[in-house]
């Protein structure tokens, strides 16, 4: 399968060619995949050089920010924008000793550095066993093991505790925070009620997971008195004040910045803010005053937001409520904390919650059915308890209409406004990502517009039309892999996904730093006080934008591979046990396939299938043995047998035992005539290799 690279992205440079072209690779490649050919093209200089221009000199061993353009199949070319730092020549990975005593080698947590790394005593410095450690390569045999040298012990990795360091201390996120933002957390108070509005006697309530501990917003809803507004309803969403006490340029400041969001892993947190704020003063807990930033918004029957108010207030929780108390609540199982509050605060929550889902139908929101894994973690041993899917219901996706319509009122007032905005925009996807998909749709009898005039509603007709089938799980795969990403921008472009013309993230200033800058912006340009933008300062939202974005990016690569180090730990002693699963990707490598019963995901390399030549048919998504006629393609379900699991690198190894089902098939599909079989081809099984 066709990989895809952003417009824009950071690369290095790791090598010439003979006739000195540069080649990069990719800086961050998740895929097990090889990465693309990148060539990175100079531009130039013609006619004399004048004082305002600049021309980028880059070579081997650079890092750097580049325009990115298709140059044909699985290539690209790159032209320099920025020079950032030279590429890293380090590896990290755990330290084994050899048996010998006599230095020892590493086991890396990158799954793909396939490289031998051996260590010398002498170079081992104080690395002991199960340490993790960051290595230099520095020399080695050209086609033998590759030799380093211990820069950095990390700490004791733990299989069963400490998993989530590696990607802590792989990914660079940092995890200390300054004596100054400390000290200045430490000192922070409550904040008066002054020039705020008194929402105290508000019933709002926060609605979160069982395990959380950080509440940043409270929601609240009654029906319009308004008689213009028949059936319509009067919402109340309110965000913890973190603008209050995290000010520009300041200590707390500078290390949020650098932190850019809060990282979630099965077992600890990373927070951008110091715990006294982020579980603390900024946590909206139940019957104690907080600083909140409130958005009043009224909808229509059927949705619409028809004006909205930003606003300072002051407010007390009524309540900390989880999803599960909610939606049992709202079944008719009440407990003790919720029940006093059915009629008066929870119905008319859903009451406004339908009509934001009459909006979001009528927009076209892009609906993708995906199944999140949840890791079980013993808080106290650190041992995994399970690995399930995590629950989806209605009152998460309450939380997230009422979250959504903040956000767009907070986007429409810094519209209307001369202040910067870091809106959250999503991109139309790429037109050759929907001809990819359109022509992999077509094989299934599916029919999908051109580019040009795609609309969410497009993607959610074919969704709808293979609800239930057996091409569910290859066209949601499919879709998904169709979009652009998500990032932070000074300019508006809209939320293809959501099918929004104004959005930016508004109400979780506790855990991501965009929507700091928003808040800022808000009391700014609302004159809500202090904590808005200086007036003297001109920030440069370009910059800041793609530095968040880059952040969000780091902690979702932190996370996803951190699950999939907890679900490798969890089935290390399953190992030769059968599981069924369903086929979520196909490489020349192997298929890639993600087991029903804890959602984990491997490969089934090639030479697990049944002896033959396979191919990869780019599309149909599919791998086809071209001498016994072995199709497998994305979407259908197999048995696998667990041959091997790595919990340093997260990676799991299958072998084939059997397709179960498959998604309909082209009927102009099959394999191809024994003459045209290529011959010698290491992909042959050992028993069919022509001599």
């Amino acid at each position: 399968m066709r990989s895809f690279l952003p417009n824009t992205e950071v690369i290095d440079i790791t090598h010439t060619d003979k006739d000195g072209d540069l080649f990069a690779r990719p800086t961050k490649w998740e895929s097990d995949a090889p990465p693309p050919k990148i060539l990175v093209i100079q531009e130039k200089q013609r006619g004399p050089r004048k004082k305002h221009d600049r021309k980028l000199t880059v070579g081997v061993g650079d890092r750097i920010l580049a325009r990115i353009k298709p140059a044909g199949d699985d290539a690209y070319e790159a032209r320099p924008i920025k020079v950032l730092a030279a590429a890293p020549t380090k590896v990290v990975g755990v330290y084994e000793p050899n048996s010998d005593g006599k230095g020892g080698h590493l086991r890396p947590v990158d799954k793909r550095y396939r490289s031998e790394v051996l260590i010398a005593a002498h170079d081992a410095r104080d690395a002991k066993r199960g340490d993790l450690v960051s290595v230099e390569i520095y020399g080695g045999a050209k086609y033998g093991p590759e030799k380093g040298r211990v820069l950095e012990t990390l700490g004791q990795i733990d299989a069963s505790k400490n998993l989530s360091l590696i990607a802590i201390k792989t990914q660079g996120i940092p995890d200390v925070f300054s004596e100054a933002a400390l000290e200045q957390a430490a000192k922070s108070v409550g904040a008066p009620l002054g020039n705020r509005v008194d929402l105290r006697n508000v019933p709002l309530i926060t609605i979160d997971g069982e395990d959380a501990r950080d509440f940043d917003d409270a929601v609240w809803a009654e029906p319009d008195t308004d008689p213009a507004n028949e059936g319509g309803w009067h919402v109340l969403v309110a965000i913890a004040d973190v603008a209050w006490y995290v000010r520009d340029r300041d200590a707390l400041d500078r290390d949020a910045y650098i932190r850019g969001n809060s990282v979630y892993f099965p077992d600890r947190v990373v927070p951008m803010l110091p715990e006294e704020l982020s579980n603390g003063w900024c946590s909206l807990k139940p019957n104690e005053d907080r600083p909140c930033l409130a958005a009043h918004m009224w909808i229509t029957a059927e949705g619409k937001l028809i004006r909205h108010k930003i606003i300072r207030g002051l407010m007390k929780s009524a309540a900390r409520l989880t999803y599960n108390q909610v939606q049992a609540a709202k079944d008719g199982h009440p407990d003790d904390m919720t029940k006093p509050l059915v009629e008066t605060v929870i119905a008319p929550l859903y009451g406004a919650y339908a009509s934001f889902l009459r909006a979001r139908e009528k927009r076209g929101t892009l609906e993708l059915d995906l199944v999140e894994r949840k890791i079980i973690v013993d808080r106290e041993t650190g041992a995994i308890k399970g690995v399930v899917p995590r629950e989806r219901y209605d009152s998460h996706k309450l939380i997230e209409e009422f979250m959504v319509s903040a956000n767009v009122a907070a986007a429409e007032t810094l519209a209307e406004s001369a202040y910067p905005c870091a809106y959250r925009v999503h991109d139309k996807p790429d037109p050759e990502r929907v001809d990819a998909l359109r022509e992999a749709l077509s094989t299934v009898n599916l029919s999908f517009p051109h580019a040009g005039s795609v609309k969410p509603q497009d993607f959610n007709r074919v969704l709808g039309q293979v609800r239930g089938t057996p091409n569910e799980n290859m066209v949601n795969t499919l879709v998904l892999r169709t979009q652009a990403q998500a990032v932070y921008s000074p300019e508006n472009i809209g939320h293809f996904g959501l099918g929004l013309r104004k959005y930016a993230h508004f109400t979780s200033p506790i855990r991501r730093y965009s929507d700091l800058l928003v808040h800022r912006a808000l009391i700014a340009a609302c004159k809500l006080g202090e904590g808005g933008w200086n007036e003297n300062r001109d920030p440069d939202m370009v910059d800041m934008c793609e530095y968040i974005s880059m952040t969000e990016r780091r902690a979702a690569a932190a996370e996803r591979q951190t699950v999939d180090r907890f679900t490798a730990a969890f089935l290390a002693d399953r190992t030769g046990a059968v599981f069924r699963g369903r086929i979520n990707g196909v490489s020349r490598f192997g298929v890639f396939v993600n087991l029903d019963e804890t959602g984990a995901d491997g490969i089934l390399p090639m030479r697990n299938l049944p002896h033959d030549f396979y191919e990869v048919d780019e599309r149909t998504h599919s791998v086809v043995g071209q001498r016994k006629g072995l199709r497998l393609r994305v979407g259908d379900i197999i048995d696998v047998k667990l041959l091997e699991t790595n919990e340093i690198a997260g990676s799991i190894v299958f072998e084939y035992s059997g397709r179960i089902d498959t998604v309909r098939p082209d009927n102009n599909e099959a394999p191809r005539p024994r003459a045209q079989q290529p011959r010698g081809n290491p992909r042959w099984g050992k028993k069919h290799r022509r001599k």
